[in-house]
């Protein structure tokens, strides 16, 4: 056999160079990809057989190569970025069985809500699965026998019904999204009186409704009480951070349109203990929402309420809090009147979708466009939960005799679920027994503060 061609060699060397590149930088600009993008942790298995592809298709130095970069994604991806939003609708739960001794009886408005009874009854299915709960579901025969067949849950509901998981107690006709907060009093048995009266009389530790929150408010007043030395209940939610494993906890964000600074500081001795108790944040930073840092700024409420709260010594009052700072996770908590709370929250909601919708429109247009998105789905969806409040599921209602917690009206299934997981953590944490510590040792705060 004739000796080759030294120049037929390099041929064949220029083509084994110019094909080896290839599957490197295709390995490396996917690494470069998941290192800026960690979050995507679905994706190793489709970098790591594509790793293992280019090394078997290439000679043994792009082998290793690519083997070495399968090494480099599988470390860089292999780290899972919790997100604080599947925190708080998952929880801890990993599949163990739930001890039934250990089971709180949870009292639900299964009329309250815009979608009610449907969607609220599934929501509490999966939450009696998930969560070491047992629900008194409060509602009307026929709309939830309806709404049941119409959402084929009659065999999932008997299950439960059978376990004791789920207890229906039929109610009369209840109060409409769009009624006034005082047809409680001639409603006497719509489903949020029945809930409420449940947790006044022990048989049940919490209650949920996310029907009308005027109404839901007026009813814990009526039935439950207030706590001795708070005034006026306030709506407490929970708002994200920069640090996804921090909340603030904003209130009042709806119940009181005008107040009073000894309400603000009120307001601020109950988030210091929910914050506290339930949180589990040692020392709660409470901030007073103003539009400036300095003492001397604000309106005559917070210029009359800042020497109140900065010569408290319950708790550690950590100055004014402009608007930028709510969400910058300087405060745990931050106190302000309803009217400025509810435009917070509503600001928070659309915040979400709008910064989704905007990301859509810059996105790239064309081939490169569609392989973006599908890459970055998942994160967009994820930023646009964890900055959408309503899907924190609900806000707990602060100074009442019992824990309550209202939730969205809009609230569907995964809505509850979250809702659900806040009543049995605020029960759970002995967090009444502070409150009616603090009602008794402040029983004089509403006189010396005004």
């Amino acid at each position: 056999m004739p000796p080759k061609d030294p120049e037929g060699a390099g041929r064949e060397g220029r083509r084994f160079a110019s094909n080896r590149p290839k599957p490197n930088r295709t390995i490396r600009r996917l690494v470069i990809w998941y290192r800026r993008n960690a979050a995507v942790t679905s994706l190793v298995g489709t970098a790591t057989a594509t790793a293992s592809g280019a090394a078997s298709g290439a000679v043994s130095v792009a082998g290793s190569m690519a083997g070495a970069a399968t090494n480099v994604a599988g470390s860089v991806l292999q780290p899972l970025v919790f997100d604080p939003l599947r925190r708080l609708q998952q929880g801890s739960h990993t599949g163990a069985a739930i001890d039934d001794r250990q089971r709180l009886w949870v009292a639900v408005d299964g009329m309250g809500g815009d979608h009610a009874p449907g969607p609220i009854l599934e929501g509490c299915l999966r939450a009696v699965a998930l969560l070491p709960l047992r629900i008194r579901f409060v509602a009307e025969p026929e709309p939830l026998r309806r709404a049941v067949a119409a959402m084929g849950l009659g065999q999932e509901l008997e299950e439960a019904v059978q376990r004791g998981l789920i207890q229906v107690v039929a109610s009369g006709p209840s109060v409409g999204m769009n009624e006034e907060a005082t047809v409680v009093r001639r409603k006497r048995d719509a489903s949020i009186n029945l809930a409420m009266d449940l947790v006044k009389k022990g048989e049940a530790t919490a209650v949920y409704s996310a029907g009308n929150s005027g109404a839901v408010m007026a009813a814990a007043i009526f039935r439950l009480g207030r706590l001795a030395g708070i005034d006026r209940p306030a709506i407490g939610a929970l708002f994200p951070t920069k640090d996804p494993s921090q909340q603030v906890l904003v209130l009042d964000v709806g119940a009181n349109m005008d107040c009073k600074p000894e309400w603000l500081h009120q307001f601020a001795l109950l988030g210091n203990i929910y914050s506290r108790d339930v949180l589990q944040v040692k020392r709660p930073r409470i901030g007073l929402v103003n539009i400036g840092e300095e003492a001397c700024k604000g309106n005559d409420l917070c210029l009359r309420t800042h020497p109140l709260l900065a010569g408290d010594e319950r708790f550690v009052f950590a100055g004014n809090c402009e608007g930028r700072d709510i969400l910058s996770g300087d405060f745990d908590v931050v106190v302000c009147d309803g009217f400025t709370g509810n435009v917070l929250l509503k600001f928070l909601e659309s915040v979400g979708s709008v910064l989704l919708d905007v990301l859509r429109a810059e996105l790239p247009r064309g081939r490169r466009g569609k392989v973006g998105s599908a890459f970055l789905r998942s994160n967009l969806v994820r930023i646009k939960k964890r900055l959408d409040h309503a899907e924190h599921g609900g806000a707990l209602l602060l100074g009442v005799d019992g824990v309550c917690v209202i939730g969205h009206g809009s609230s569907r299934a995964l809505s509850v679920v979250s809702a659900l997981r806040l009543a049995h953590s605020a029960a759970s944490h002995g967090v009444m027994d502070d409150l009616h510590a603090l009602g008794k040792g402040s029983a004089g705060v509403a006189s010396t503060c005004g």
